[in-house]
């Protein structure tokens, strides 16, 4: 009997990150988390910015865990959050500081851009959801006030593509992250040329756009030293939604899939981009997936409201109580657009939230039942539409949601989704993002012929629960 083959997942969100080790055993994946770290975003110098030194000698930490445990991977890949990235001047330095999304520079410069380009203009060529935190309203932001930075840059490589150029030597772009960008052509799949001359934004900047399954390379030999072993790197779908759609156990725009975290992503996957001005109306966005796909889906605020309420309140409760309170306060009606610029990053959730009630001339939410209704009501709201706008928008109607993702496990969240919905709500698996990161290296080994079958394992591994109304 071969050894067993291991893969390693490293997961990077916004608050936390973990090394996640996946196998296959008996005809289904599975997994083992064998380190975890803290992620949050620092003040430097005035700006919101990612600790990206200390997350990198996480990864570190995380894969010498491996050789401890005596489980070493074929292969590893790294997912994290789209959007950010860094500079690289010619000796492969990090110019300036890896500032985060969440972070006001790119306030206003939406209408510098606009001054080139048409909002119209530019979602018919990317097709990508207008926020004001995109790498396109980032690098204006750079250009403008910092030009001396692109003036000395070499190389563009998101937070993963960064990463993984710290473990390899190599670096390379994927698919999946840089459509974030607002800077890839939906047509093409490539840079989008003409539009990065428009906005003066150098060209020799990006390299080649690469496939998630791609080898990126191995470890350079003092990283091998570090680690006292040696495995390959290779690109998963690196932008941690990609990851986690190919997670979802249903085939090519069967359902409505809605990843639920910190964001909430909700959408379908389709095989053609959908560019026109009623989809741009509908604020959807086309970003890439798995083999070309598309994750034609919108986003939403998510779970961080519910995240940055509980971190105000003055006890801490656990999630059934949180429930709890919520059913009690489900007298209270006011709701809020998740999606309003004020609940990004405010310094409270909770006056956010009862200023935006306040200015609507709704009435405001005093105590934590009330708060936590207030946001599960409205995001539940929020997705009702969603799912409204999804079949306005393809003309079809869909059954079923399938809910993946650590949110997944928010009972009350699903029941709510399922009762304003009206559709069959299932929830599962909660570690997709992972699960995706495994099988796009899983694919690159062939220990799945396809897409397709990888997603029926998926569908018999984990627990996939049906949510009743």
């Amino acid at each position: 009997m071969g050894e067993k083959a291991y893969y390693l997942a490293i997961d990077i969100g916004a608050s936390s990150g973990r090394h996640i080790l996946g196998w296959m055993e008996n005809g289904k994946i599975r997994m083992e988390e064998i380190y975890r770290f803290q992620n949050g975003l620092e003040k430097r110098n005035g700006h919101l910015c990612w600790n990206l030194d200390r997350l990198f000698d996480e990864v570190v930490a995380g894969l010498r865990e491996c050789k401890r445990l005596e489980r070493i991977p074929t292969s590893v890949g790294i997912d994290t959050w789209g959007v950010d990235f860094v500079l690289l001047d010619a000796q492969g330095n990090m110019l300036g500081s890896p500032v985060a999304y969440r972070d006001g520079r790119t306030k206003g410069m939406d209408d510098v851009v606009y001054r080139t380009i048409s909002e119209t203009e530019l979602y018919s060529r990317n097709g990508i959801q207008k926020q004001i935190f995109n790498t396109i309203y980032q690098l204006v932001a750079i250009r403008e006030t910092e030009p001396e930075l692109l003036g000395r840059a070499e190389r563009f490589l998101m937070v993963p593509e960064y990463l993984n150029y710290r473990l390899t030597g190599v670096a390379m772009n994927e698919y999946t992250n840089a459509t974030t960008s607002q800077l890839v052509n939906a047509k093409t799949q490539d840079w989008d040329w003409e539009l990065l001359d428009k906005l003066d934004i150098p060209r020799k900047l990006f390299g080649d756009i690469h496939m998630p399954k791609t080898l990126v390379g191995k470890l350079s030999g003092r990283m091998a030293e570090a680690v006292d072993f040696q495995t390959d790197v290779v690109l998963p779908a690196t932008h941690d939604t990609g990851s986690a759609v190919m997670a979802v156990p249903a085939t090519d725009e069967e359902s409505i899939y809605l990843s639920s975290g910190t964001w909430s992503l909700m959408g379908i996957e389709r095989l053609i981009p959908d560019c026109t001005e009623k989809s741009r109306k509908h604020n959807f966005t086309n970003e890439g997936g798995y083999h070309y796909r598309y994750r034609y889906l919108k986003n939403i605020m998510g779970m961080w409201m519910m995240q940055s309420l509980r971190k105000e309140f003055k006890h801490a409760y656990t999630f059934e109580e949180l429930y709890e309170l919520a059913h009690i306060g489900r007298y209270f009606r006011s709701t809020v657009n998740v999606n309003d610029d004020s609940f990004l990053a405010p310094d409270s959730m909770i006056q956010a939230v009862q200023d935006y009630c306040e200015k609507t001339g709704q009435e405001k939410p005093e105590t934590e039942c009330e708060l936590l209704y207030c946001i599960y009501h409205s995001l539940a709201d929020c997705y009702a539409r969603t799912v409204a706008e999804i079949e306005e928008v393809t003309g079809r109607k869909y059954d079923t949601i399938h809910v993946v993702g650590g949110g997944c496990q928010d009972k009350f969240l699903n029941r709510l989704l399922a009762e304003e919905t009206g559709k069959e709500v299932y929830a599962g698996p909660i570690e997709a993002t992972a699960i995706g990161n495994l099988m796009a290296q899983m694919l690159r080994t062939k220990t799945f012929e396809d897409l397709m079958e990888a997603r029926k394992v998926v569908a018999k591994s984990f627990d996939v629960k049906r949510v009743e109304a």
